[in-house]
């Protein structure tokens, strides 16, 4: 059995699909494309498909992962070309590499977050910005299925920063950008929780909804102070070893009778 993990987006309006509406989409693809999936056992036999963290409704996302469990061997590339096709445009299957290594969501570690301030001064956010990282814990509340729950949005923080505002801006329109570094951690803290925080600390509060997109995510490194590529380690092992045998076989011209 073959492993493939997928790297997709959620772009433009689909940012408004559910997980649930990405996985009926993505289960359709499947079967257009003619992938030769794997299922599991019992009386309601399903696609063995595995989701990792995926992102909130309502946000974009540059870097959302899946894995895919096949029984027969198929190209990553071609593969990912296929389902591509049959995905709707804004779910875009933009990655594929065969699985080599174990534990993919012990590795999405961490994400990039950009939010986008409609009518928020770059130097409006940059002093919400230095509070919030000055503050040792900012208390925000967050409405779950058990009712209220306060929780600290600072500890997850990495890193954040404003940035300039961006070059399509109209020149009439106050806009600011915040690139946030988000520790996975429980309870999750999402970009709405440390917009909750901002305000809380510095009263900054967007006359807009922010417009929230998910960079990358993946395992985070100390050093570097880094969100590196979940995928990376089975790049490395697929370069480092053969490929497997039936990828290999199906790559070979078939040979004529004998003579």
């Amino acid at each position: 059995m073959q492993r493939i993990r997928l790297r997709y987006t959620k772009r433009g309006r689909l940012r408004f699909t559910s997980h649930r509406d990405f996985q009926r989409a993505f289960e359709r693809a499947l079967r257009r494309a003619e992938v030769p999936m794997a299922y599991s056992a019992g009386f309601t036999p399903h696609p063995r498909v595995s989701y990792a963290n995926a992102a909130p409704t309502g946000t974009g996302s540059e870097a959302e992962y899946l894995e895919i469990a096949l029984a027969e061997p198929r190209d990553p590339e071609k593969l990912r070309e296929l389902l591509d096709e049959s995905m709707p445009l804004g779910l875009d299957i933009v990655d594929a590499v065969e699985a080599r290594t174990s534990g993919l969501a012990d590795r999405l570690t961490a994400s990039v977050w950009e939010l986008r301030l409609e009518g928020v001064e770059p130097a409006e956010a940059e002093r919400a910005v230095q509070a919030f990282l000055a503050a040792e814990a900012v208390e925000v509340q967050r409405r779950t299925k058990n009712g209220m729950r306060t929780f600290d949005a600072r500890e997850a923080v990495v890193g954040i920063e404003a940035l300039p505002a961006p070059a399509d801006r109209p020149l009439d329109s106050a806009c600011a950008i915040l690139r946030l570094v988000v520790r996975h951690l429980t309870p999750a803290v999402r970009p709405d929780d440390v917009l909750s925080g901002l305000r809380a600390v510095a009263d900054l509060a967007p006359p807009v909804p922010a417009a929230v997109t998910r960079l990358a995510q993946g395992l985070f490194d100390e050093e570097s102070g880094t969100v590196t590529d979940p995928l990376a380690p089975d790049r490395e092992a697929v370069t480092a070893a053969p490929p497997t045998a039936a990828v290999t076989a199906d790559a070979k011209a078939p040979e004529g009778p004998a003579a």
